[in-house]
């Protein structure tokens, strides 16, 4: 009975804010900050992110559009970052409908900080 809530695929999996930077330093994941353009100009991004609004990312990420970023491969790890976590949580899941096979939630863009990574103002 209880094997119905299980998940039969992938998942967005949670990923240390330090093991993210430590990824993106060694270019062996893409990060993408999904959240708005307001935010992004109040607060800053992470240093080399992605900015892909969660408004843009089923036009911007799914490689069978003509407008996909071509920084993204469905074959190379992503990890999303947002304000708290929960939107960055619902991009993640958007992604492997999408077809990509790795992809982390860090959680905020306070996380990324806290996990030593650098903030770049917008």
């Amino acid at each position: 009975m209880f094997g119905l809530f299980k998940s039969s695929g992938p998942s967005v999996q949670r990923i240390a804010a330090a093991d993210a930077v430590a990824r993106a330093k060694k270019g062996e994941i893409v990060v993408i900050d999904v959240r708005d353009v307001s935010e992004l100009r109040a607060s800053g991004k992470a240093k080399d992110a992605l900015h892909i609004p969660l408004m843009l990312l089923k036009t911007k990420a799914d490689p069978s559009s003509p407008e996909c970023d071509k920084r993204l491969s469905v074959d190379k790890p992503v990890a999303l970052y947002c304000a708290s976590g929960a939107r960055s949580q619902a991009a993640g899941n958007m992604m492997l409908q999408m077809g990509y096979k790795e992809v982390f939630n860090i959680g905020g863009l306070r996380d990324w900080h806290a996990g030593g990574g650098l903030v770049n103002p917008a």
